[in-house]
């Protein structure tokens, strides 16, 4: 088991969730997160004053899934959240040592299902 982690822009959920519903995945975890890369930020005006907005908004899509399918999983995440444009996110792959069910306690690949 392995978890996948992908930064993405907001706009871009919906057409993830598509893309990773068409390849068999049907949950995942998402939690809005900021933070900034090669983007740096812009400049916004509040009240006349101008001012740095270093952190941007992003989503931080997580799914525990089998070793076999990382590979249609990651391909389904870039298909979706690539623009072409700088702050398209990353994806970090992390292996899982063990999952349990807390309901039934089922462990490993049974409890992801």
């Amino acid at each position: 088991m392995v978890r996948v982690a992908a930064i993405i822009k907001p706009f871009k959920i919906d057409e993830l969730k598509a893309s990773l519903n068409q390849v068999g995945i049907e949950g995942m975890t998402v939690t809005e997160v900021r933070g900034f890369g090669q983007q740096k930020g812009h400049t916004e005006l509040y009240r006349g004053s101008e001012y740095v907005v270093d952190f941007l908004p992003k989503l931080k899509v997580e799914l525990v899934i089998r070793d076999d399918a990382l590979v249609k999983v990651t391909d389904a995440i870039v298909d979706a959240c690539r623009t072409g444009k700088f702050g398209d996110g990353k994806i970090f792959v992390t292996p899982i040592v063990e999952s349990v069910r807390i309901r039934t306690g089922e462990h490993g690949d049974q409890a992801l299902s």
